[in-house]
């Protein structure tokens, strides 16, 4: 008895929460298997930072409750879609502003533009670090979703205004489509490109998607497509004027290229061929190839099943496979099953984000929503096509799943943005479905009509039969 009542209070609650609950649950299941496999995937990052993976998993737990802190406060306060669309204009102005500290190397005691990885791409804010770029990539897709709704409604303050200050020009609808959509867009990719190529290249996609999302006409894309070319034809040229110090991530992107096309252990047989194993230039062609191949050995031994968890062996090899490479530490240690789960998430998010847009009324949330839910799914599936060996090594982490603060806070917050729309949408759905005139409202109402119908066609009947008795019956016959 206990048991059933243990039972429909979990259900109950269940029923009780509002939004998409498979989004909910994709969402849970990422938290936890985050920190299954950071626990077992970090002992070098344990070593490197003279810690314990106790403090580390203590640490990862810390940072999924905040992100969940993160979902939470969206779902649960930002009722109206208003709200959301409001702070969303301000994607761009907070993009820029974090983007440009790290282009003039901001060092202050607040404020500091840290090098990782031999770029500048965080802020350390009161010791806090917060990776640009993750966050950009959430802000810019919401900024250009309400930049697409005002352009398309025509509600254009900014360009109204400065139409008033004899700015005639503005009146045109490509001049307007320009300042309030491709300025900032090429504004965000140029700041970018200061700390890397790939990156860059990314959120230029996703911001591409969510504008043809949003129903901008193709042609201008093609045409925006041509500016950003040529934009960066003349990056490459600014780069090799400045000998390197300026767009210095092009030469890194080059190399990592040339990687990619050539054979990099026949350098490694080469050098060991002329004796040169214990040579600066032999070390440091073995560490351009030891983690991409090192995640190739990941993925082929992992088989069916994996080894278990705790029982990699890559993870002691390859310096961040809790990063770039934690699908590959996934398959090794948990198989082809442990991807297909893996897989399965992303592919149901991207499911569940398509219903959403479906039922969406209005453009803000229909770009919004279908611009992060790509961004997520896209992200995972180029981390996995880089883990497999079907493209060269470009950062972009497990979304929800690899080992870092600011990114799943960026994560969490783009989830809260989902669920907090999927709530408002399902609301929408069923009160209109509270408002339909149903086809039969009741069963007393059913139940009438059909007396109803028996009774009028009883008085039908009795007419046909009246009328036969008064006519003479033909011969019946043999």
């Amino acid at each position: 008895m206990s048991e059933n009542k243990k039972k429909t209070d979990i259900f109950r609650l269940i029923d009780k929460i509002e939004g998409d609950k498979v989004i909910w649950i994709i969402v849970l299941m990422l938290i936890m298997i985050s920190i299954v496999t950071i626990s077992s995937s970090t002992p070098l990052l344990a070593l490197m930072n003279k810690s314990t993976r106790g403090a580390i998993i203590n640490e990862q737990v810390i940072v999924s409750l905040a992100g969940l802190g993160i979902i939470l406060f969206f779902y649960t306060f930002i009722k109206k879609i208003g709200i959301i669309r409001f702070l969303s204009k301000l994607g761009f102005f907070f993009s820029f502003v974090m983007l440009a500290l790290l282009a003039i190397r901001v060092n202050t005691p607040f404020v500091r533009a840290l090098k990782v990885n031999d770029a500048v791409r965080v802020l350390s804010i009161f010791g806090f670090q917060l990776h640009v770029f993750e966050f950009t990539k959430v802000l810019m897709i919401m900024y250009l979703a309400w930049a697409i709704q005002v352009y398309q409604e025509g509600r254009m303050k900014l360009a109204d205004r400065m139409v008033g200050w004899g700015w005639n020009f503005m009146k045109k609808d490509t001049a307007r489509l320009i300042l309030y959509i491709f300025l900032p867009m090429v504004t965000v990719c140029l700041l970018t490109l200061l700390g890397g190529v790939s990156s860059t290249l990314f959120v230029a996609l996703i911001m591409t998607v969510t504008i043809m999302i949003g129903g901008i006409r193709f042609k201008y894309i093609l045409g925006l497509a041509g500016i950003g070319i040529a934009l960066f034809i003349g990056c490459i040229g600014i780069y090799k004027i400045s000998d390197g110090k300026v767009f210095g991530r092009i030469g890194t992107a080059v190399e990592r290229l040339s990687m990619a096309k050539e054979n990099p252990e026949e350098e490694l047989v080469r050098l060991v061929k002329e004796g040169k194993r214990n040579t600066k230039e032999f070390k440091l062609a073995e560490g351009r190839v030891k983690q991409p191949i090192s995640a190739k050995v990941a993925v082929s031994e992992g088989g069916i099943f994996g080894k278990g968890p705790g029982g990699s062996t890559q993870r002691y090899v390859v310096p961040i496979m809790f990063e770039d490479y934690m699908f590959s530490f996934i398959v090794e240690e948990y198989g082809i099953l442990g991807a297909l789960v893996i897989i399965l998430l992303y592919g149901s998010l991207l499911a569940r984000g398509t219903i959403l847009v479906r039922n969406s009324s209005n453009t803000f949330t229909k770009t919004a929503i279908a611009g992060l839910v790509v961004m997520i799914s896209g992200q995972a599936l180029m981390h996995m096509f880089i883990n497999v060996d079907l493209g060269p090594l470009t950062g972009q982490t497990l979304p929800m799943i690899s080992h870092g603060k600011a990114s799943f806070l960026a994560f969490s917050m783009a989830f809260g943005i989902i669920l907090a729309v999927s709530r408002m949408v399902k609301k929408k759905m069923d009160k209109e479905v509270q408002e339909a005139t149903p086809l039969l409202s009741s069963g007393d109402h059913v139940q009438d009509s059909l007396n109803d119908l028996d009774q009028l066609e009883s008085i039908n009947l009795t007419d046909e039969l009246e009328q036969i008795d008064g006519q003479e019956q033909p011969e019946e016959e043999v």
